[in-house]
């Protein structure tokens, strides 16, 4: 009977496996469904009418003279129905679709969900923080040298009006702000405080001398001399009456009135509905539903694990005194700041680049063709910025960019060079970025996707490449990979630490000073960069160890037949997605071998 019952049960395994192969087949042969492009097509030319910003960001001029202002109680409205009526209509549609409309219904659905959810927490009610604000991002816009475009008369104009525009932005955030007074829902208080000289350096006396005036230095050649005239002439007049006295009034506000009724906690569980606000953030950024408590876990275990690896390297480079002495070693010894000038700072990310160069042609199968630079970040913003990646325009008219600041090249540490650079540049940001906004299979919605967990997973990926890539030859870039390793994971522990109540600023700052290499100056604009973004820190390892589990999964179920070019092509080919998709995805590519 046993036996009888075995042969039974294999057959119908067996016959299932039929069915499920035929249905599978079946939908792999559909064709793409109209009517679910349709949706995805109206939804995205849509969301550049309500998003302007996004739309010069992606290289799209058409709204390049409007600014509104989204955390107003009419925007938010008009936004939440519209995400709304999108999922609706996408969830209405319940025709089999071929694997790849497949993925693309289930991230639509997910993005208007996530977008959704985001309006059941008071966000807009703090719009300006000293990390993430817009009122640092206009400066940046407005100074010629971002995604602004400044090449004909009209690009002169349209910016005209956003500076016009940008005293309704202004007005609208301290009457927010206002309510969130009221409400107690305001940003510590050691962050707020943040803000104030950020707000000053756009107050020029002299309007020539104003960030915002740049553009008018670097006019095209072809303007003739009455357009030239006319165009600074409406510069000054817009920076002496729209930009100059908004920021004043947003330094007297925070000076007079935000100030004193910030608040002195650190975390967001001090908020009404902080702990259920801060769960809905770490999905957000990670697109998991793990709990604080696992990822702090998860931090904890990282960070034992890294502190054995470096000491493995300061033994392995016969330094004899503790950690914490090896880190102001790095810090501190001549050797490792060798510059003299900030162009032998970027001539050394270029070396790095081509090391690397023959094996990434062995390891990636697609290379972008946006056009790649490397440059220093401008003066007006080095002083507060990190190297950073500044993504090209989806037409290829604007290169991807990565910016290092170097305020003075003799203070640039080389430790560390090698993983900044897979990390910021090559292949991390400019070649996820650029393969996704390139890639014509996919609708328009995806191709600017940006799930944090995925974008900084693979860049946190692709430093561990560098052995890979012929880098990390020299023990201290190796140990400066660790470096950036333990710094991610760090904030795994502290970020949760802060939000929970489990930690103080000081406590976060000594916590992470006591296990990595930083100044007290870096440490503590890292800990008030959680504090301002609570969750966005988390997403960079929990995304790095997706991917390396899939990778390690792969390599044990495939074999032989597992190709590393293959892997990195199939996280890569359908764009940004969360790490729940990018699974499934990959489940799919392997179950076809």
């Amino acid at each position: 009977m046993f036996k009888s019952y075995s042969i039974s049960y294999l057959l119908i395994i067996i016959l299932l496996s039929v069915v499920m192969a035929c249905q599978n087949k079946n939908e792999a042969t559909l064709p793409r469904n109209e009517q679910l492009h349709q949706l995805f097509d109206q939804y995205w030319e849509q969301r550049l009418q309500y998003f302007p910003l996004e739309a010069t960001a992606y290289g799209d001029s058409r709204y390049n003279d409007q600014l509104p202002v989204l955390f107003s109680a009419t925007n938010r409205d008009k936004l939440s129905r519209f995400y709304l009526q999108n999922l609706e209509a996408s969830k209405k549609m319940k025709e089999p679709l071929n694997p790849e409309d497949a993925i693309s219904k289930e991230l639509f659905e997910y993005e208007m969900q996530i977008n959704l959810d985001a309006f059941n927490f008071p966000g807009h009610l703090m719009p300006i923080n000293q990390f993430w604000s817009f009122t640092l991002e206009f400066p940046q816009l407005g100074s010629g040298s971002g995604n602004q475009p400044f090449k004909t008369e009209k690009d002169y104009r349209d910016f005209l009006k956003r500076m016009q525009l940008f005293q309704g932005w202004c007005d609208t955030a301290i009457l927010n702000m206002k309510e969130g007074i009221s409400q107690g829902i305001v940003l510590p208080q050691i962050l707020a405080i943040k803000v104030i000289p950020q707000l000053q350096q756009v107050l020029t006396t002299d309007p020539t001398k104003n960030i915002f005036y740049q553009p008018i230095l670097q006019m095209p050649a072809s303007f003739n001399d009455s357009l030239k005239k006319s165009l600074s002439n409406a510069y000054f007049y817009e920076i002496s009456h729209s930009i100059i006295p908004s920021y004043a009034r947003l330094k007297v506000f925070f000076e007079k009135e935000y100030l004193p009724a910030c608040r002195q906690s650190f975390g967001l569980d001090a908020l009404p509905k902080g702990k259920e606000w801060y769960q809905y953030l770490i999905r957000y950024y990670t697109t998991t539903n793990l709990s604080p408590d696992t990822i702090y876990q998860m931090g904890i275990k990282e960070v034992d694990r890294l502190t054995a690896e470096m000491e493995k390297v300061k033994a392995q480079v016969g330094f004899k005194g503790d950690l914490q002495a090896f880190f102001d070693h790095l810090n501190t010894d001549p050797q490792f700041f060798p510059f003299t000038t900030a162009q032998a700072v970027l001539d050394s990310f270029w070396a790095i680049n081509r090391i690397q160069e023959p094996y990434l042609k062995k390891m990636f199968k697609a290379v972008p063709k946006t056009k790649f630079e490397i440059r220093q970040t401008e003066a007006y913003r080095a002083a507060s910025a990190s190297a950073e990646y500044n993504a090209g325009s989806e037409d290829g008219t604007r290169p991807g960019i990565f910016y290092t600041p170097i305020l003075d090249p003799r203070k640039f540490n080389i430790v560390g060079m090698e993983t900044l650079f897979l990390h910021e540049a090559i292949p991390g940001h400019h070649y996820q970025i650029s393969l996704q906004q390139e890639n014509k299979e996919l609708p328009a919605f995806r191709k600017f996707l940006g799930y944090s967990a995925y974008a900084e997973g693979w860049a946190l990926y692709t430093e561990t490449l560098g052995p890979e890539l012929g880098l990390f030859k020299n023990p201290y870039q190796y140990f400066g990979h660790l470096s950036d390793a333990m710094h991610r994971a760090i904030r795994l522990v502290v970020d949760v630490a802060i939000h929970t109540r489990q930690m103080s600023r000081d406590s976060a700052i000594a916590y992470m000073r006591s296990h990595e290499r930083i100044s007290l100056e870096e440490a503590t604009a890292e800990i008030e960069r959680y504090m301002a973004i609570p969750g966005q820190a988390l997403s960079y390892k929990i995304g790095q160890f997706k991917i390396m589990e899939l990778r390690k999964k792969y390599e044990q179920q495939l074999g032989n037949r597992f190709s590393l070019a293959d892997f990195h092509e199939q996280v890569l080919n359908g764009g940004n997605m969360p790490l729940e998709v990018l699974e499934k995805k990959l489940q799919g590519w392997a179950d076809n071998f």
